[in-house]
């Protein structure tokens, strides 16, 4: 009996990695773009004093005006080896963030006055929020947005992240905004999370975006005296698995664990 019991310790250990890697299968990695604060395909330019926590890049365009007076903490890559792949590892993110499974549907509805757990949630056409939304999940929790066209925010519009183990205000490098069309943060409006857009990205005067990024993949990025970036208290853009993934990798290891156990006791 003993023998069957090593042999079913032996195919835990084979089937370790394989669950690993399925639980990854469903995460969302920006790759060298996640040093980007701004990462446009045609054009970057800005008015005012925006700043910019990371990497200021540009490819297969080459033009970026307004730096200065905006400033840039990071590198500004423009048409070069770097905002290439840059621009390659944001196309890789967009279509994984694309191609996940939704958990839910929200054509139709404005995101302001939601309040949502950490899931993948999907738009026919065009998404659009007036208001406050708010994230809940635990730390590294990812959240997808799936938007066939454009996304759209009113002014002084605002999107909140909250620690489901505290309770309190926090802040995930795990949202991601995947946009068909194109993006426009209104006026003031305070946002958070990846924006992978497949054309062009407009922040109106103010806007800020806490943790996260403004990544166009063909398109330009405009700004207008806006922040970008630094809101992640040090964590940077991590790859995490899916929550339900997560909880199927342990229910399985346990069961496993648990049938070897009892083979070994008989």
């Amino acid at each position: 009996m003993k023998s069957r019991a090593v042999r079913l310790l032996v195919l835990l250990s084979l089937l370790l990695p394989l669950l690993v890697l399925s639980a990854y299968a469903n995460s969302v990695s920006l790759g060298t773009a996640g040093s980007y604060s701004v990462l446009a395909g045609s054009a970057v330019t800005n008015t005012g004093s925006s700043v910019l926590s990371g990497n200021l890049g540009v490819s297969a365009g080459c033009a970026v005006s307004g730096f200065p007076p905006g400033i840039v903490h990071g590198t500004i890559n423009q048409c070069n080896g770097a905002a290439a792949q840059a621009q390659l590892d944001l196309t890789t993110a967009y279509n994984a963030a694309k191609g996940l499974p939704a958990t839910g549907t929200l054509t139709g509805v404005d995101l302001g006055g939601q309040h949502l757990t950490p899931g993948v949630y999907f738009f026919a056409s065009s998404a659009q929020l007036t208001g406050t939304l708010v994230l809940e999940g635990t730390p590294g929790s990812q959240f997808v947005f799936q938007i066939g066209s454009s996304l759209t925010t009113a002014s002084s519009s605002s999107v909140i992240f909250i620690n489901s183990l505290t309770g309190k205000q926090s802040t995930d490098p795990n949202i991601f905004w995947q946009v068909g069309s194109s993006a426009t943060l209104g006026t003031t409006t305070a946002f958070e999370g990846n924006i992978l857009a497949l054309s062009s990205i407009t922040l109106d005067t103010g806007a800020t975006i806490g943790c996260g990024s403004a990544l166009a993949r063909n398109g330009a990025v405009t700004l207008d005296d806006n922040v970008i970036g630094g809101g992640c208290g040090g964590g940077g853009t991590t790859t995490v698995p899916e929550p339900g993934t997560l909880g199927l990798l342990g229910t399985g290891l346990a069961l496993l664990a648990g049938v070897a156990r009892r083979k070994m006791q008989i």
